[in-house]
Formats: structure tokens, C-alpha cells, sequence
């Protein structure tokens, strides 16, 4: 079984994780904080913005991946999947820069949202037609 658009989507994430993870330890180092985020505003935020990631990339990554399996057309795929690098990348520099709202979290949290229904609800309607 071919897998390659989901190996593709995965690879691109799992760049974007390392980079998020590095720039939690470039603020724990740099601030001399091993656990918690020392009560630094700027290392609580990157702490989020990884964590805010390992809460969506996983599951559509899932979807994604269950989906070409079970044929999806690839065209879907790697709108889907384009999408959702997007849409995460998106929401990781909104959530960098900004606390409050800002057009990247905005829309990457949206855009995330919307991948995510598509995905599952794609999924459903395959898994019972």
C-alpha cells in the first residue's frame, strides 16, 4: 500500500514539531528554566504554541492517513494535507508574536478546525457508505 502523500504531509509536520521544539529549548536555556515556564511570559507562549500543535497535527495526520488508505482521491489528500501544514503554520507564528488574537492564530485555528471536520466527517461517511 502506497502511503507517500501522508508520508509527505508527515515529514513537512514533523519539521515544523522540531522547529517549535527548538524554540522551547532556545527560551529554556537561554532563561536557565528546566521545568515550567519559570513565570517568563515568552516561554509560556512557545511552550503553547508546541503544545497547541501535538494537539491538532496528530489527529489530522490520522485522518490523513486512514483516508489514503481507504482510497481517497490524492487531489483531496494533499488539499487536505497542504491545508492543514498551512493552517498549523499559520497559527504557530500568530500564536508567537501575539497573545491575544491575530490573524495567523485566527485563521490557522479556524483553517485547522475546518481540515479537521472535513477529514472526520469525510472519514464517517466512508467507513458507513
Amino acid at each position: 500500500m502506497d502511503m507517500s502523500i501522508t508520508l509527505l504531509y508527515a515529514g513537512m509536520l514533523a519539521v515544523l514539531l522540531l522547529a517549535l521544539s527548538w524554540n522551547v529549548v532556545r527560551f529554556r536555556r537561554r532563561l536557565r528554566v528546566g521545568l515550567g515556564d519559570g513565570g517568563h511570559p515568552e516561554l509560556q507562549r512557545a511552550i503553547r504554541v508546541h503544545g497547541n500543535f501535538l494537539e491538532y497535527a496528530p489527529l489530522g495526520l490520522i485522518l490523513l492517513g486512514l483516508l489514503e488508505a481507504d482510497g481517497l482521491p490524492a487531489g483531496w489528500l494533499h488539499l487536505a494535507g497542504a491545508s492543514l501544514v498551512i493552517c498549523r503554520l499559520l497559527h504557530a507564528f500568530g500564536l508567537s508574536g501575539s497573545d491575544g488574537t491575530s490573524f495567523g492564530r485566527f485563521v490557522g485555528t479556524l483553517g485547522t478546525w475546518i481540515v479537521l471536520a472535513a477529514l472526520a466527517v469525510t472519514a464517517i461517511a466512508r467507513a458507513l457508505i
